[in-house]
């Protein structure tokens, strides 16, 4: 079968490699879909991963039909479609250094456990969307974290796949209201199209201001502070944590779930004063399943999501895609 193996830093083939052979306790996943990551990008960009810099399979975005069932496993049948939970076994991570990548043909589950490592999903819900359950279940645990009513008011900073799946997610929770701010207008546009209550163009308008105007004055010691009882960041720029912490009030809430590379500066007198909490997320301890009952359930707007699909013989040029900067949204491949 083909598999995608970094071999060298910024180099990936896709190389022959032996079928998995099942075991009584296996399942072998004919690969029909998966996305690409950003992390992906960043074990091509150093070689891979240790112990397996310069031979390491990618891919941990999968959703494929069952294939072959081990005679121990239960719940999982020939012909089924099913997502994977790449974190499953803890000392060999699917397409993060683990022995197995899911950019494949086949993909192997060991010690397969329904609800465990794999789940099962309709036949109506395209596999390209189906893809999309584990980053959705990285923006399904930046929810969880931060706990939302639904009495609340909601700002999301960026409009790529992660805070388009925590505005989904918040709205079928039923908060009250979600405001997603980025700026670039195709993003926001998107943001409206899966269910957010309005948007702001944070380059053209004036982010506090609005933030008042929406969701009203909020209480503080500071003087223009707004109503929003909870702020997300799924951007990642220094930029957001002073807009969040310039517009929150007492007891408003800051959930970061995106990538910083460098430290910020936080003026925690703005903190103790006014009784902020800040609330990290990463990963999914227990959201990997969690998020694919509602991806069924609104599957149509999870679609909206991804903004590129190539086959897998256009592999190179998928990762290109990702690679570059404002090329792309979510990227899937997809296989015949």
């Amino acid at each position: 079968m083909r598999a995608a193996i970094i071999t060298a830093p910024e180099k990936t083939e896709v190389l022959e490699v032996p079928t998995p052979t099942v075991g009584a306790r296996d399942v072998l996943v004919r690969i029909r879909a998966c996305g690409i990551c950003g992390s992906d990008s960043l074990y091509i960009s150093i070689g891979g991963l240790p112990p397996r810099q310069g031979h390491m399979p990618i891919g941990h975005e999968p959703a494929g039909e069952v294939v072959d069932v081990g005679g121990e496993v239960s719940g999982v049948a020939v012909g089924d479609r099913v997502v994977v939970n790449p974190m499953a076994l803890a000392d060999d991570i699917i397409g993060n250094g683990g022995s197995t990548g899911a950019l494949a043909d086949y993909l192997l589950i060991k010690d397969a456990v329904r609800g465990v490592s794999l789940e099962v999903v309709p036949d109506h819900i395209p596999y390209e969307v189906a893809a999309l359950n584990e980053p959705m279940a990285v923006a399904r645990h930046a929810v969880n974290q931060v706990a939302p009513r639904q009495s609340d008011q909601v700002v999301v900073f960026g409009a790529g796949p992660i805070g388009l799946g925590i505005t989904i997610a918040l709205k079928s929770l039923g908060v009250r209201h979600v405001i997603v701010a980025d700026i670039l207008p195709e993003r926001l546009d998107k943001a409206l199209k899966v269910g957010a209550d309005a948007v702001i163009n944070s380059h053209d308008e004036d982010l506090t201001a609005r933030l008042i105007e929406l969701h009203g004055p909020g209480d503080s010691m500071w003087p223009d502070r707004a109503g929003t009882d909870i702020f997300l960041d799924a951007a990642g720029v220094p930029a957001v944590i002073d807009a969040a912490f310039g517009a929150a009030k007492r007891g408003a809430k800051l959930g970061v779930v995106a990538v910083h590379k460098e430290p910020i500066s936080i003026d925690f007198m703005n903190v103790m004063s006014n009784e902020l909490t800040i609330v990290g997320s990463m990963g999914y301890p227990t959201e990997i399943f969690e998020v694919t009952k509602d991806i069924v359930e609104n599957w149509e707007k999870y679609n909206v999501i991804i903004s590129h699909t190539f086959a897998f013989d256009e592999l190179a040029e998928a990762l290109q895609c990702v690679a570059t900067p404002g090329a792309a949204d979510k990227v899937v491949i997809t296989f015949e």
